[in-house]
């Protein structure tokens, strides 16, 4: 099992920035990436950006690049979501996973944290 906590959701002003952390208990071969998903109140979850530990693969959603970046720390476990240019519809619960590959569908991960609100105020 892979433990999963996110932190550094809030409320912020449209242009702003929010810094994410997920910190995981351990990695295994079946949590070799990590991705990070948003679920805006009545929408389906969907897939923000993705990250192998090793730091050389990367992948965003569209609607992100340019204005986020996800990064790692090794040594602690730790994945990072830097959010700048945050926009309202960039409002939503952010949730940190772990999977063996980067994928952008949520069915690749095996792992879920619980979950941060993001919101972003016009």
């Amino acid at each position: 099992q892979v433990q999963l906590v996110e932190s550094g959701g809030g409320l912020v002003q449209a242009g702003g920035s929010l810094r994410l952390s997920c910190a995981a208990s351990r990695r295994t071969f079946s949590s070799n990436a990590m991705g990070w998903f948003r679920q805006a109140l009545g929408k389906e979850r969907e897939f923000v950006a993705g990250i192998r530990w090793s730091g050389l693969s990367t992948q965003y959603a569209d609607s992100v690049k340019g204005r986020f970046t996800i990064s790692s720390d090794n040594a602690k476990n730790t994945v990072f979501l830097q959010m700048n240019s945050l926009k309202p519809e960039d409002t939503a619960v952010y949730y940190c996973a772990a999977g063996a590959v980067v994928t952008d569908t949520r069915y690749g991960y095996d792992y879920w944290g619980q979950g941060t609100q993001v919101t972003v105020s016009s």
